[in-house]
């Protein structure tokens, strides 16, 4: 049986419905409504797998039934077989887009976190990778989850998760101590504090009033070097949890990862990378 919860299970639903409307044309007039397949599901390049458990659901909810041949998180390679589904043809023809365009989502988001994560680890071990809220809409529990997969941080899935004060929400109250102070003052000791900072003397401000998480939004790995410098020469970098963000990818994560910094979030891992290559094929009874 899925792990996933029951308004997850509808989104998928609602994914098929999305494709399928009033049926599945060619389908319906070319394969006896009898008739029985077998559908496996192959790896076409090495990719860190993710997707499993949404085609469990599916086929749950499908009436068909399934082999799980390789598990999320492990690495597959070209023409390692998956998944295989076992049914109606027509129900496995009907689903099996919906099917690979989640599968190819999730591995290439896996696969992304996954190597992200080893190039920050080469130069800070401790350090965690975050994705943020640039995701896709409807779309954001299933890259979200194939970060985890990958090995990162999903970081909050919606505003209800924790207090983040970004630059407009500064502006809009009146400076970084106005805002953090607003927060400390209002928010559940349950809820954390993040305040965006862009100079070094947001950074102190924001300090002071009380955050616990300080995100550098568009620093150069240099900056914020300098900000860690500072804090620890003041006695305050262990008061907090520091954050950077802001253009990081593969290419120069590991330039901010030697600043010791506790989290690096990047939306380049639910936006910026590279759908992994799957296929179905099916075969008769």
């Amino acid at each position: 049986m899925t792990k996933l919860p029951p308004d997850i299970i509808d989104i998928l639903k609602n994914f098929i419905a999305e494709d399928v409307r009033s049926g599945d044309l060619t389908t319906e007039i070319t394969i006896p409504a009898e008739k029985t397949a077998v559908a496996t599901i192959y790896a076409r390049e090495k990719v860190v797998l993710a997707g499993i458990e949404e085609i469990k659901a599916i086929a749950e909810f499908s009436g068909l039934t399934y082999e799980i041949l390789a598990f999320e998180g492990n690495w597959v390679n070209p023409e390692d077989p998956v998944m295989r589904l076992k049914g109606k043809a027509r129900t496995l023809l009907t689903i099996e887009r919906v099917c690979l365009n989640i599968i190819q989502r999730m591995s290439g988001i896996a696969t992304k976190t996954y190597k992200m994560i080893s190039a920050a680890r080469e130069v800070n071990p401790k350090v965690r990778v975050a994705c943020t809220r640039k995701t896709t809409p409807g779309f954001r529990f299933f890259e979200k989850r194939a970060v985890v997969i990958g090995g990162g941080d999903p970081h909050r899935y919606a505003l209800d998760d924790m207090v983040l004060i970004k630059n407009n929400h500064i502006t809009a109250a009146g400076g970084v101590h106005a805002a953090v102070s607003a927060a400390r003052q209002s928010v559940s000791f349950s809820k954390k504090i993040s305040c965006e900072a862009r100079t070094l003397q947001e950074v102190q401000q924001a300090i002071a009033a009380g955050a616990d998480i300080i995100l550098l939004d568009n620093f150069k790995p240099k900056d914020v070097g300098g900000v860690i410098e500072v804090l620890e020469h003041e006695g305050l970098r262990k008061k907090v949890i520091l954050e950077v963000s802001g253009g990081i990818n593969e290419g120069n994560i590991r330039d901010y990862a030697r600043n010791t910094i506790d989290v690096i979030s990047s939306g380049a891992l639910t936006h910026s990378y590279n759908a992994a290559n799957f296929n179905m094929r099916l075969s008769l009874n």
